[in-house]
């Protein structure tokens, strides 16, 4: 047996039991992740930030508050999202009943990223609870602190209806002293537990119907191994293929949330400041670890030189003039990531920051010009706060640019012409589209977020995170009786009951109506 099958066994058990099945045990859970949030605030801010240095203001925006907006959301909505969904029905089937049953899929896997290690394993987490589903959680091993605030108290919280407060139950010592003891040195993995500078794959505690599995990429290959119903994962392209991998070997099916590179076209028809300040937020924010952040402009050489100024100018309002100074910018989350994301400042020219600082992980807001499109920058996700510029002669060759590529998750387009988003909307293809501004489509829960081809498969976010973690049944109930009218159907066949069969099961189509 692997170490992941009984714990795997344990939660499917738990699902056939129909503990996940009823609207107050999923709502329940949910209002449970919302104390998680509320409680556990302070040790998320200190956690983040010491992991990658992450400023509070961000957390607060991009991890805490869409967490708890997607929370909200499917309070709200869970009641009509679990409706059956009744259907048209033909002539032969009018006396029966037709429906959609949205079934939940069963033991679903969810594995985070660490980049936004609590937003983006907590929103899958909040589908897959609504849908009915038990789960089991694997936060990234990279982001060391925030992986062990979860391990050790997000299962305090779940999987308890009636029972006493989570904090008199648990033996577990708090993970706000340990956070708040590490809080000025990198962390180190506890004594016995130390492995290649992690922490030793181990099971958290859990419950009948959730738990967290802490570990690295070996132990994870071996966690993939077990058969589940859904895995939902959120990484780079190259584990995502190791991913849906492993779940072939099931036909299991997957949401991969990837990457890839976010073009941004700035057209010569823009607010030049607002366009600046938006592009230097989006792809700066998290120092520059967004898989939605744009990851290079496209712009004519006139708008390259108006651009040039009121990005400097962005970056020291944001920053100030040594943004490694600025409590709202972040550093890089490991010196793997450090390493590689310094590598590429060899591209093209620095025209803006490009200051580096190996012991903090610290790499300043940087603009690059002169850059080739065979540079090594242009050839991978950057995924630091890296901004390339490239020279285009027009809309059509931006468009050019970005179509002889693999599909983004993003796509961005900065004019004041409706004529030239249009155009970039109609004749491109991403996982998102966002005109004049960046991320933003992120906040609403109203639009599903996914990629599509390189940059991922599948969707989420509100109802759409709901859909994800829920097979859609098809649902007939006829009567028992009324045997005559299928008599028409049964051998021995006869060529004159065919028109009456077609009549009463085809769709035909609607007669077309011109307006003249």
């Amino acid at each position: 047996m692997g170490p992941h099958e009984g714990l795997v066994s344990r939660l499917r058990a738990a699902w056939l039991s129909g503990k996940m099945r009823p609207m107050e045990y999923r709502v329940a859970q949910l209002e449970a992740l919302g104390r998680f949030l509320e409680e556990k605030k302070q040790d998320i801010l200190e956690a983040t930030a010491l992991d990658m240095g992450k400023p509070p203001f961000e957390v607060e925006l991009s991890e805490i508050s869409i967490c708890r907006s997607e929370l909200n959301h499917a309070l709200n909505n869970l009641g009509t999202w679990m409706k059956d969904e009744h259907v048209e029905k033909n002539w032969a089937t009018q006396l029966d009943s037709a429906f959609i049953r949205k079934d939940p899929y069963g033991v679903v896997l969810i594995i985070g990223p660490w980049n936004y290690p609590i937003n983006l394993l907590l929103v899958p987490l909040i589908g897959a609870i609504a849908a009915g589903n038990c789960v089991v959680i694997k936060p990234s091993e990279i982001s060391r602190n925030v992986e062990r605030l979860v391990a050790e108290t997000l299962p305090r919280y779940l999987d308890k209806v009636g029972d006493p407060p989570a904090a008199a139950t648990s033996p577990s010592r708090d993970i706000s002293s340990s956070v708040s003891q590490t809080r000025l040195a990198r962390p180190q993995a506890p004594p016995g537990e130390a492995q290649a500078g992690r922490l030793m794959p181990r099971l958290s505690m859990s419950q009948d119907c959730f738990a967290v599995v802490t570990a690295g990429v070996e132990e994870t290959t071996r966690l993939l191994e077990n058969k589940f119903d859904y895995i939902f994962f959120t990484g780079a392209p190259s584990v995502g293929r190791m991913v849906m991998g492993a779940a072939a070997k099931h036909l299991t099916p997957v949401t991969l949330e990837l990457g890839g590179k976010n073009p941004c076209y700035v057209s010569d028809t823009c607010d030049v400041r607002n366009a600046a300040r938006r592009v230097a937020w989006g792809r700066f924010f998290n120092a520059g670890q967004t898989c939605v952040a744009p990851d290079y402009v496209l712009c004519s050489l006139e708008m390259q030189e108006k651009l040039m100024p009121a990005l400097r100018e962005a970056i020291t309002e944001f920053y100030g003039s040594n943004p490694k100074e600025s409590p709202d910018f972040g550093r890089m989350v490991g010196d793997k990531q450090f390493q590689r994301v310094q590598a590429l400042l060899s591209s093209g020219t620095v025209a803006i920051g490009g200051q580096t600082d190996a012991e903090t992980r610290y790499i300043a807001p940087t603009v690059l010009v002169d850059v080739q499109q065979d540079d090594p920058v242009m050839q991978e996700e950057i995924f630091g706060p890296i901004l390339p510029i490239i020279p285009v002669a027009s809309v059509d060759d931006a468009i050019a640019f970005i179509n002889a590529r693999e599909r983004p998750l993003a796509l961005y387009v900065f004019s004041s012409c409706k004529k030239v988003v249009k155009q970039v909307l109609e004749q491109t293809s991403s996982g998102g589209f966002c005109a004049n501004d960046t991320i933003m489509h992120m906040t609403l829960t109203s639009l599903p977020f996914g990629g599509i081809g390189q940059s991922g498969s599948g969707r989420y976010h509100g109802r759409f995170s709901f859909e994800t973690f829920s097979h859609p049944r098809s649902v007939l109930l006829r009567g028992p009786g009324r045997e005559a009218l299928n008599a028409p159907r049964y051998p021995p066949y006869a060529a004159r009951r065919l028109p009456l069969l077609r009549a009463t099961t085809e769709t035909r189509r609607r007669a077309a109506c011109t307006i003249l």
